[in-house]
């Protein structure tokens, strides 16, 4: 990875949808095509959750307002990753990218557009579908 890594306070600004400085661009990229990018998107979908802990302040039973929580946490997550590959995609658009860059690149990270993969995929299970 070549590009520079973003502060603490820049990296909290993008994992809630803000664009990091030109210098930052590659780490972007990295972040959203690395082979533990899944887990880096739950990462920031959980920081951007976070202000939910302050619920527990609120007067009640405790065991019922960490349930809420639990349920909240769970259903955000759920609508986040049902959205991810788009979100990241969005993500790298809007640091200058074309849609797109990140399935390719990752599909590229992971020897999926191999020829010769390809053309045996395509002669085992596409027979007579061309």
């Amino acid at each position: 990875m070549s590009g520079k890594r973003p502060n603490p306070f820049q990296w909290i600004w993008y994992a809630y949808g803000g664009r990091l400085p030109d210098r930052c661009r590659e780490w972007v990229l990295h972040d959203l095509t690395c082979r533990t990018w899944i887990l880096r998107y739950l990462l920031r979908a959980l920081v951007q959750m976070s202000p939910g802990l302050l619920f527990l302040l609120v007067p009640g039973p405790l065991w019922l307002l960490a349930m809420s929580l639990l349920g909240g946490v769970l259903m955000g997550l759920f609508y986040s990753v049902s959205g991810m590959y788009e979100t990241a995609e969005h993500r790298l658009a809007k640091h200058g990218y074309s849609v797109g860059t990140g399935r390719r690149t990752r599909e590229e990270d992971r020897g999926m557009l191999n020829p010769d993969q390809a053309a045996r995929y395509a002669a085992i299970y596409r027979r007579g579908n061309d």
